[in-house]
């Protein structure tokens, strides 16, 4: 495949959105080809001729347990261990794998997987398995009733065969629309904690792939120099120190204009030309500002009148305001945040006879075809995408402009559109020119009657919304509001009375993109903050002071005062402490999902906080695998921690001055000395559990440090005060 790409036509072709079709109900294939060698009894169940079953994996794995999660309802309904069955993930086909929440979109985020996916993959399993009962129970002339499968093997009287052997036939029959679901009580894997990961074993010896791992033969490697300031544009570039390097080939300015891309036979030979060349930058049009300006850009933002009402009029709260006993106030500011994978960004563009593949750890499958189809010119179809694992996400590896896979296409075209071209980021790159985590800043003021009860709520805050001007936009913005920016707060489950939200946005060329929990992660910290604040000026108990607030019989309400309750008993609270310790607690709803979470810490703000012990309480509807939910917790509560304590992305005139780990260090694991994860049982509906911990630890640990007398409303807090051992 040859590809001729000039700066114009990309320019016309860059906006071009994929064409996809929406998957309604549960799409069947129909099977067995003469001569093939497995049977794909629905799109996400195969199994071939020696009885092997295949779990079709639809969403990526980033090491959220979503291969786990899936694999476990096929086997479920197939009565298999899971020993006994494989996973491969699903290729780009938004017609059969779509995320039922994206509407016609291939992808994975906003803890959808296995919210979206349950019934989907119970019921392909429960089909296969009356397919396979329906051909077993004709050859043995029986009644499908008297036929039973269990680990591999049909059985019926003295009959019994492998199911390897009723393949070819199952295959021939339609796929049942509606089969027999197992009864929860018939349950041997959903809600077992001691079933294990199927990718746990790939990824301990080394043969999980990884779209690092990826090289193929006659491949060159492609870097961007990119812009050291967003907005900034390349004025003019030397490579002829970068010819010297060994490997270099050559390299070419992007025609966005923002970067050059630079190739070479391998990866150090790429960085190493990159690093040579020189280039003359125009940042007339670039965001130049330092963190200070920044800040108080954005506290000056919230002390003005809201560009849009997100939640009644400022005239509510300014009566409740105006006729309260006492009024409490409090500005906060939370820092751009970066993603940080431990992977970092990665793909390879191959030409196939009638386009290209993609070989890349894709969280969205639709968006990567839709932007290699704009950039290649190329037909969609003609575009696939062989979704490999992922080291870590948190977001990033979806972002509104498919930015890298905008610049593996442009460098795979600039190149010829005959070679394999593996695009790599290195950390430094995504640290200091990623995609962010807005940075925000909010002022509430809480107005409370003469017994403490709330009356009045005025909350205003600011950021670089993250849906306006991307092809979300329509259904996630409304009446000007991102509610990426106000999720969390607008729809707080708290009665508050007297409650306005007023949103303002910021403008600048810094790209923005979701970040494990969205606008939870910064809405909760304030809301639980305000909510300990509001308890401790009404001389009440923080965990009774919010039951108090969620007193209706809603199943929102019930929901949260049960994982509430759960993490307050199970942390001890309310029984006296050894002294110096002290405790804090936090509760939010996330992603149709229910945490709270209890900190309790040691030591002092000078020489040093120990974080002792995180309770966490969740209700993710039924718990599919119990092991991945804890994990999926602990890891939610040491990303939000780690965040919180010393994390944060500082510009100096508009360069970012963060590198790597050394200076935006990770949760280590000596920062939390134990966490202990309590699941409420349940029958509702699964919903996400990736996201939904994050949200609370932050405010949990705040108000801890709050009982020790010390309020962090600027973060991070070591930044601010706060020392931690």
């Amino acid at each position: 495949m040859t590809v001729q790409l000039s700066r114009r036509t990309f320019l016309k072709t860059a906006s071009a959105t994929a064409s996809t079709t929406l998957l309604v109900g549960f799409n069947s294939s129909k099977l067995l080809a003469a001569g093939s060698e497995y049977a794909e009894f629905t799109p996400f169940v195969r199994i071939t001729g020696d009885g092997t079953v295949t779990a079709i994996i639809k969403h990526f794995e980033c090491g959220q347990g979503v291969v786990a999660g899936l694999s476990t309802l096929i086997a479920e309904e197939l009565n298999l261990s899971l020993d006994d069955i494989k996973v491969d993930f699903a290729p780009a086909n938004a017609q059969k794998y779509a995320n039922l929440f994206f509407g016609n979109v291939q992808g994975t985020g906003g803890s959808t997987a296995m919210a979206n996916s349950f019934m989907q993959y119970r019921t392909a399993g429960a089909a296969a398995r009356e397919m396979l009962i329906s051909a077993a129970a004709e050859e043995w002339g029986v009644s499908p009733s008297k036929v039973t499968l269990a680990d591999g093997q049909l059985s019926s009287g003295g009959n019994s065969a492998p199911i390897g052997d009723f393949v070819a036939a199952a295959s021939q029959r339609d796929v049942p629309a509606k089969p027999s679901l197992k009864d929860a009580s018939e349950f041997m894997l959903i809600g077992n904690p001691n079933t294990t990961r199927p990718d746990s074993t790939p990824k301990t010896d080394g043969t999980a792939q990884y779209a690092m791992d990826v090289h193929l033969d006659g491949q060159v490697v492609a870097v961007m120099l990119r812009s050291p300031r967003f907005g900034g544009t390349l004025a003019s570039m030397d490579d002829s120190g970068a010819k010297e390097v060994p490997g270099f080939i050559h390299a070419v300015v992007s025609p966005m204009g923002n970067a050059a891309i630079v190739y070479a036979q391998n990866t150090w030979a790429a960085f190493q030309s990159r690093d040579a060349i020189s280039a003359e930058w125009d940042f007339s049009n670039a965001d130049n500002r330092s963190a200070d300006q920044i800040k108080a850009d954005l506290l000056a933002a919230v002390n003005r009148e809201a560009e849009f009402d997100a939640k009644g009029t400022p005239s509510i709260a300014a009566e409740g305001l105006d006729n309260a006993a006492q009024v409490i106030t409090r500005e906060f500011y939370l820092p751009y945040l970066a993603h940080a994978p431990m992977e970092p960004l990665t793909c390879t563009i191959a030409p196939t006879e009638t386009g290209v593949i993609i070989y890349d750890g894709c969280q969205m499958p639709t968006a990567a075809q839709g932007a290699l189809s704009a950039v290649l010119q190329i037909p969609q179809e003609n575009v696939e995408v062989k979704t490999l694992y992922a080291g870590g996400s948190f977001g990033r590896r979806s972002t509104p402009t498919a930015d890298y896979h905008v610049e593996a296409a442009l460098a795979f075209a600039f190149n010829g559109g005959q070679t394999p071209v593996k695009l790599v980021w290195s950390r430094e790159d995504d640290l200091r020119g990623g995609y962010y985590r807005p940075a925000t800043a909010h002022k509430v003021s809480i107005g409370l009657d003469e017994d403490g009860r709330i009356v009045g709520w005025d909350h205003r805050m600011t950021g670089k919304p993250i849906f306006k001007g991307s092809l979300w936009e329509s259904f996630m913005v409304q009446n000007g509001v991102d509610n990426s920016t106000v999720e969390g707060s607008r729809d707080t489950l708290y009665n508050i009375k007297g409650h306005y939200v007023g949103v303002t946005d910021e403008k600048t060329p810094v790209s923005v993109n979701w970040w494990r929990s969205v606008g939870h992660s910064h809405t909760a910290y304030v809301m639980e903050s305000m909510m300990d604040l509001a308890a401790e000026a009404a001389g009440q108990d923080p965990v009774e002071y919010r039951l108090s607030y969620l007193d209706s019989d809603s199943p929102d309400h019930d929901r949260l005062t049960a994982v509430l309750k759960l993490a307050a008993s199970k942390s001890g609270w309310g029984n006296p402490l050894p002294e110096g310790r002290y405790r804090g607690v936090a509760a939010h709803k996330s992603f149709g999902t229910y945490v709270a979470e209890v900190v309790e810490i040691s030591g002092n703000v000078e020489d040093g906080v120990v974080i002792e012990k995180v309770t966490c309480a969740v209700d993710c509807g039924i718990p599919v695998n119990p092991d991945v939910i804890t994990a999926q917790m602990e890891s939610g509560i040491g990303y939000g921690l780690g965040h919180v304590m010393r994390n944060e992305i500082t510009f100096s005139d508009g360069e970012v001055d963060q590198w790597n780990f050394p200076d935006y260090e990770p949760l280590r694991i000596h920062d939390i000395k134990a966490i202990e994860t309590h699941i409420v049982p349940s029958t509702a509906q699964p919903t996400g559990v990736g996201e939904p911990s994050t949200p609370p630890s932050g405010p949990a640990l705040a108000n801890a440090i709050a009982a020790m007398g010390v309020r962090v409303t600027h973060l991070p807090m070591t930044a601010n005060g706060v020392y931690f051992n």
